[in-house]
This record gives C-alpha cells, sequence and structure tokens, in this order.
C-alpha cells in the first residue's frame, strides 16, 4: 500500500490530503502539524476572528472528523525533526513515519525585528497563526496605542482592525510609500486615504529606529528622530519560506523548495507547494504567497502523486480586505511600465490596469468585482485590450473578452 506523508497542515497540506482521497487514492495518507488545531483559514484570523466576528471552528477548513472519516492520520502539536531520505522515513514526536511520497507544505515564517532594536520586548507581536491572534487579542482595548511597523498589506489590515476597534493607530514605512514593493502608487493613494480617513497616522520614508521598554515594551524612536508612546506594537515586514527542514535533508533551495514544473523537489519522492515552494514560472523561477497558488498547487501535485504527469500552471489572484474595502488583484504586475486608472459604477470602486507595452500584466480592483472579474478573464485569456478603451468609461467591459 503506498504510504504519502505530508508535513504542513495549513492550506496547501490540506487541500492535498483531500484531493488525494478525492481523486480516489486509496493508500495511507499523514498529515503532520505543529499546531493543536486541525487546517484552518489564515486569512479571517487578523480580521474578522479578531475582531470577534468569527468563532474558532468557523476558520477550520474542514471539520475535524473530515480526516478520521477519510483516513486521513492527522498528528497535530508535532514538530518534524528530520527527513531520512535513504530510508523514505520522517522522525517526529520519537517516532518513525515511513513514506513512499513526501509533500512538504510548510508555508512561511514572519520576520521579526532584531533583538537588539527591541524585537524581543513583551508587547511585540507579528500576524502569522492562530497563538499570535490569540497573544494580541487582549490589546485591542478601545484607546490603546498601537504601532504598526510596515505599509504592506499585513500592516493594513492590522491598521484597519485596530482602527476599526477605537485604538489609536501609527502606521510607518522605511520605504517612500506604503504597499511599493508590490502595487502602483495609484494603489498607494487610494488605500492611504482611506487609512487617513479613519484616523490612522501613515508616516511613510519613515523606520523604526529602536523599541523603548522595561521588559514590555512602552516606546518608540523613529528613524526621523521622534519618539512615541506605545501600549503595543505589530510588525509586518515580510514573510519568508520555511525551508529549514528542506535544506537540512539536502533538498535544493531557490527563493523556496525549488520544484519542477510537477511539483518534485531535488529528490523525485518529495514535492512542495504553497509558500514554501518555488517553481518555474516564463523564464525563471516564482513563489506566490496566496491561498489560492496554495491550493491549486497542492492539488496538481496530489495528481501527480497518483500518476497524472501534470504541469502546474498558475492563474495569480489575490485579496485584501480593509475597512468596508475588498481589494481584488488579478494577474502579476511585475515589469509593468504604465497604469491605467478606471473608475468604477459605485462611489469608491476603481481599478487600476498594469501594462507593459501594450501587454495587461494585472489589475487591481478595490468594490469592483466586475472590473477584477474581467480583467482576471482577459488575462487568463491572454487578451490584451487596448489601454486607451480600459481608460473610455463608455467602454463596454463584458465586449472586451468576446474581441
Amino acid at each position: 500500500m503506498k504510504k504519502v506523508v505530508v508535513i504542513g497542515a495549513g492550506q496547501a497540506g490540506s487541500s492535498l490530503v483531500a484531493k488525494l482521497r478525492n481523486e480516489g487514492f486509496t493508500g495511507s495518507i499523514t498529515l503532520i502539524g505543529e499546531e493543536h488545531v486541525p487546517p484552518y483559514q489564515r486569512p479571517p484570523l487578523s480580521k474578522k476572528y479578531l475582531l470577534g466576528d468569527m468563532d474558532l471552528e468557523r476558520l477550520f477548513l474542514r471539520p475535524e472528523s473530515f480526516y478520521s472519516e477519510n483516513g486521513i492520520t492527522l498528528h497535530l502539536d508535532q514538530v518534524v525533526q528530520s527527513i531520512d531520505r535513504s530510508d523514505k522515513v520522517v522522525i517526529t514526536g520519537g517516532q518513525q513515519i515511513a513514506y513512499d511520497d513526501l509533500v512538504l507544505t510548510t508555508g512561511s515564517v514572519p520576520r521579526r525585528l532584531p533583538g537588539a532594536i527591541g524585537g524581543e520586548l513583551d508587547g511585540v507581536y507579528v500576524v502569522r497563526d492562530l497563538k499570535d491572534v490569540d497573544a494580541m487579542a487582549p490589546e485591542f482595548r478601545d484607546g490603546a496605542r498601537v504601532l504598526i511597523v510596515g505599509g504592506g498589506y499585513i500592516g493594513l489590515e492590522a491598521a484597519a482592525v485596530a482602527a476599526k476597534k477605537g485604538l489609536k493607530v501609527t502606521l510607518v514605512e522605511m520605504a517612500d510609500r506604503i504597499l511599493q514593493r508590490v502595487a502602483a502608487p495609484e494603489t498607494s493613494d487610494f488605500f492611504r486615504n482611506l487609512h487617513k480617513s479613519h484616523g490612522v497616522d501613515i508616516r511613510e520614508g519613515v523606520g523604526l529606529d529602536t523599541l523603548i521598554g522595561d521588559g514590555r515594551v512602552s516606546g518608540a524612536k523613529l528613524t526621523d528622530g521622534s519618539d512615541l508612546q506605545v501600549d503595543f506594537v505589530i510588525v509586518g515586514v515580510g514573510i519568508t519560506p520555511a525551508t529549514a527542514l528542506a535544506e537540512a535533508a539536502g533538498i535544493e533551495i531557490e527563493n523556496g523548495i525549488k520544484t519542477n514544473e510537477m511539483g518534485q523537489t531535488s529528490d523525485p519522492h518529495i514535492w512542495a507547494a504553497g509558500d514554501c515552494a518555488s517553481f518555474p514560472y516564463k523564464d525563471g523561477r516564482l513563489r506566490l504567497e496566496s491561498v489560492p497558488n496554495a491550493i491549486d498547487q497542492a492539488e496538481c501535485i496530489a495528481e501527480n502523486i497518483m500518476g497524472g504527469q501534470k504541469t502546474y500552471v498558475p492563474k495569480p489572484w489575490f485579496w485584501s480586505d480593509q475597512y468596508d474595502t475588498k481589494l481584488q488583484i488579478a494577474g502579476l504586475n511585475t515589469g509593468y511600465d504604465r497604469v491605467i486608472t478606471r473608475p468604477g459604477d459605485k462611489d469608491g470602486s476603481v481599478s487600476f490596469w498594469y501594462y507593459k507595452g501594450d501587454d495587461l500584466l494585472a489589475v487591481d480592483a478595490a468594490n469592483d468585482p466586475r472590473a477584477y472579474m474581467i480583467g482576471k478573464r482577459l488575462i487568463e485569456g491572454g487578451k490584451s485590450p487596448a489601454p486607451d478603451l480600459i481608460a473610455d468609461p463608455a467602454t463596454d467591459m463584458k465586449a472586451l473578452m468576446k474581441a
């Protein structure tokens, strides 16, 4: 009987084991997770769950009973010590678990502030998993002062939740503007204005010099020389792929665990999916940090474990919820040289269309699901409407898909 072991009980791991059973895999399946709860959704953690609008059980991707009912052995609260590739076993919790195919869905780890600048003080948090959010939840008291370090989507989403709960929010971004690494100035401007309208103090081109406190954080000194009094700090300065286990096992690493087009690593019996994995894309390699990628890549690997020989072709899309605004992103904007702004049909709705020459690369749509869906279909279909058509409010957008 063929044995599949999956390390990492997140979105990718859960999707993979479910797909195996749905496709008729009859061998043994073991899913190993470091947390004490079954696989759950991460995006609502720092939003609906933190706001108290979603209970823990509603976070679960599938009821805990799903795993036993489908013959999936679920090991929770287990840290894998090592992978023995020669004997094809995983060592965890004092036991050895044999595999024929091993899948690494280990995800990513948040970057933390160095201890030398106060990163290890109490009251300094990152936003990644359930324990992080449970630890910081009591800090969200009306009138509390929070400093958010980092103006990417994680930092902005945390700022939105804090402002909604009545906190005094200061956000610092060392780059010239928020979202500089991932979005055009037009998208940055939209979200800067949105946050300022909710009372968030956004300081761009300003970094954190050091945190101050005796055991617990009480203040911060910024790189522009200003001082802040703070009650707690949220750090949102990016994530790194969780590759330590793979590296220790001698698996090739390149911006994550390096895989081929089918999801196999440098060891043909070991696969990788989700945030931790990089895969061939166009003339280079790509690592996508998104829920849809984790699902699609994991399901592709499940089919390939069963002999599918399927190439993974990503269809990148992302989203971010801030206040009452839903940002939906289709495509990858890397290399764009101009952005077309198109007002939406409703107040406050707008979309930003990224072009490289005459080629449509990506769309950012704020409260404009119609623009998002049309943009997504155009990009996936390899169609690029002339930029002046997108800029013209009179253009029939649906007609563009038939052109």
